[in-house]
């Protein structure tokens, strides 16, 4: 049955239709706003697979080139491999619809959004994230929901609901938040240094818009007549639970307590040993192994929590607010142009520095058409990190996600390309992990570019935090997450800015919402870790380094009149091609007359500036010039006073004595003085030596 269900949101006004399009997925709509229409479908597996022990779930969103009437570039002229943009909203989808979904259901589930037609001034992010849960909503596949995505943004400091891309372009703040009628679900993004006061009302603006694009999906499946399938998820043996409990729980409680990750997974490694062989023997000749090591994670878990809400203890003995043990290095490596490391505890991150020119930005095509990047973090997250072994395949969604994240975290301080005119490139390798490796990359990566010489606003620091609760209302935010409270904990938020205030966030969870007062919670106790990292990282570096590395390329820019571009470049490049040649210096010039010069040294620096001046340069009659002869006629020589601009110095003008033959007094190539002594009005120059040599 075909449905369809209009409500305005915002400026906006939402269509939904189902049943119309894709009739053979499990539930699918089409998605209309301006001229924007998604296509979202979600299908599932009727049964998990045998053996099948956790949830497969994939999000994928998918641009076609032909929804603003353009060929895709590249040979094939079609689409391919996912460009980055793309990975990174099909996380922003995944991430709030994956707790949806009940505990024990295994059957794999694939969901796509694909934008059949865009509209350039609507931003996606949020309607994608609303399309996605409307087809879940429609279909029977057991959910949770509905949710809804929005994206926030801020003017002269008035919230706006999914703004504009070109108000999204002067907003101080981009939020792009996922959330039911009443809890937060997910909450991504980046803003100009924001206070906790105003991130908490821009959070409490989008829950309020969230409720009303969650009920036009309730609207639409109860229009549509939605039936959920029945699930039978799979039920626990209790009795063989007890038993696991009565044999293990202590000893896991125990193995717990060890700060140490590699001693601590040792430990419980031969508690999941010593358990199952135990069970091997009493359930003999059948094998319950799998069940029991999973009721063996299970106990972990109720352990790790608990010594939280119980105790109030965490496995390493810290409070809850409390950092772990920071140093920080500069200057680590003699090669690049700027290197730092972060250590906190078992995380440790390099941060490597590359400048270059313009040349070396990153080109990429969107929607909205092409586009650069004059800043890239990218984030490497190799096997050794955590003493594990596996094939080295590049980075994937999460590398590309959690360097995304380092990126708008610190882009926020960055100069602005007038004032440092480069291309910034940082890479953070991560040298191991046990917690939060994004938020050392943050680190790192500032503490690198301070040792760079790269002149930033403010440092940056990253903290994440994590949650436990239960059912019977106990919570703990915890500061500074380790690995194991990231994996048995309810939240993982983190938070980066500088002490002015926020510049980027990111929050998942585990649970299906979050209310405000929890966050609020979150984000107060990560001011003050954030302040704490600070603090550690003034210790090794205070101010950005006044030089930069002398590995790094000089650059300075210059401006020229536009109608004069020409004479820089001269007929088929031979003039700029000359200074570049002459003084080993890059030079690049825009159609504004900005010109570029990149330089291997100070040396190279002046002497292209000098060339460039030179060109510009107005000659003076009466001035004394040094030159080069170019070129010997019997009449005299022509020589090249300034880049471009020669003069005749007349036979009679060459020495105090009478001249014979011009190849008697010079020869081509040789550096002369002459003075200008006539400029005619067609611009030709009539030059001296002998007045030179004379001292007239």
């Amino acid at each position: 049955m075909a449905t369809e269900f209009t409500a305005s949101w915002g400026r906006d006004s939402i269509t939904i239709e189902t049943g119309k399009w894709a009739k053979q997925a499990h539930g699918s709509v089409v998605y209309k706003t301006g001229n924007l229409v998604l296509l979202a479908t979600v299908c599932a597996a009727d049964e998990p697979k045998d053996g099948q022990d956790f949830f497969p779930l994939t999000c994928e969103y998918t641009e076609k080139m032909y929804s603003v009437g353009r060929f895709p570039g590249g040979y094939f002229k079609r689409e391919a491999k996912p460009p980055e943009h793309e990975i990174l909203l099909s996380r922003i989808i995944d991430r709030p619809i994956r707790p949806m979904f009940p505990e024990g259901y295994f059957s794999e589930v694939q969901l796509l959004v694909q934008v059949l037609s865009a509209d350039k001034q609507v931003s996606v992010a949020g309607h994608a994230i609303t399309a996605a849960s409307a087809a879940l909503s429609v279909s029977t596949i057991p959910f949770a929901g509905p949710i809804a995505g929005a994206r926030i943004g801020r003017l002269e400091g008035q919230f706006i609901l999914n703004p504009t891309n070109e108000e999204m372009s002067r907003s101080d703040l981009d939020l792009v938040v996922a959330g039911t009628k009443d809890a937060i679900v997910m909450i991504e993004g980046e803003a100009a240094e924001i206070s906790k006061e105003d991130m908490m009302a821009a959070l409490r603006f989008a829950q309020e818009q969230l409720k009303i694009a969650v009920e036009m999906q309730e609207s639409l499946a109860k229009q549509h007549g939605t039936v959920k399938k029945p699930v039978v998820l799979k039920a626990p043996d209790k009795d063989l639970l007890q038993s696991v409990r009565d044999f293990a729980y202590e000893k896991l409680n125990q193995a717990n307590r060890n700060a140490d990750k590699a001693k601590r997974n040792e430990d419980i490694k031969k508690i999941n040993e010593e358990t199952v062989n135990h069970f091997k023997e009493v359930y003999a000749p059948n094998d319950r192994s799998k069940e029991i090591k999973h009721f063996l994670h299970e106990l972990e878990y109720e352990v790790v929590r608990e010594l939280v809400l119980g105790e109030g203890i965490r496995f390493d003995g810290r409070r809850t607010d409390e950092i772990r043990q920071i140093n920080c290095e500069i200057d680590v490596l003699p090669g690049p142009h700027g290197s730092a490391v972060f250590t906190r505890g078992q995380t440790q991150s390099l941060g490597v520095v590359t400048l270059g020119t313009s040349s070396d930005n990153q080109r990429y095509e969107t929607l909205e058409g092409q586009k650069e990047k004059n800043f890239m973090l990218h984030y490497n997250f190799p096997a050794f990190s955590v003493g594990e072994v596996r094939r080295n395949s590049g980075p994937g969604r999460r590398e590309i996600g959690h360097g995304n994240l380092a990126e708008r975290a610190i882009k926020k301080v960055l100069p602005s390309q007038t004032e440092f005119p480069y291309v910034i490139r940082v890479v953070s390798e991560i040298l191991e992990s046990n917690g939060s490796s994004s938020m050392a990359s943050v680190c790192s990566g500032t503490l690198a570019l301070m040792a760079g010489g790269v002149p930033i606003k403010a440092p940056v620091s990253g903290i994440a935090m994590g949650l436990f609760s239960d059912e019977k209302g106990r919570f703990a935010v915890l500061s500074d997450i380790a690995g194991i409270e990231d994996h048995f904990g309810d939240m993982d938020f983190k938070l980066a800015g500088t002490k002015k205030g926020i510049t980027a966030f990111q929050m998942d969870l585990k649970v299906n919402g979050l209310g405000l007062e929890v966050l609020q919670k979150a984000i107060e106790q990560a001011e003050v870790g954030r302040d704490h990292i600070l603090g550690e990282m003034n210790k090794a570096i205070s101010s950005v380094k006044g030089n930069l590395s002398q590995n790094a390329p000089r650059i300075t820019q210059k401006q020229i009149p536009k109608d004069r571009i020409g004479e820089l470049i001269g007929p088929g490049g031979k003039m700029i091609r000359s200074i570049t040649e002459q003084s080993g210096s890059e030079i690049s010039v825009d159609d504004s007359g900005k010109v570029t010069i990149a330089s291997p040294s100070e040396e190279s620096k002046v002497k292209a500036i000098a060339l460039i001046d030179g060109l510009f340069e107005e000659i003076e009659i009466g001035k004394i010039y040094d030159g080069v002869i170019k070129r010997i006629a019997d009449f005299g020589a022509f020589v090249e006073i300034l880049p471009g601009k020669e003069g005749l110095c007349h036979i009679s003008k060459l020495d105090v004595k009478r001249v014979q033959s011009v190849r008697d007094v010079v020869s081509e190539g040789q550096k002369i003085q002459v003075k200008v002594i006539a400029v005619d009005k067609t611009g030709k120059i009539d030059l001296s030596r002998k007045d030179v040599l004379l001292g007239d």
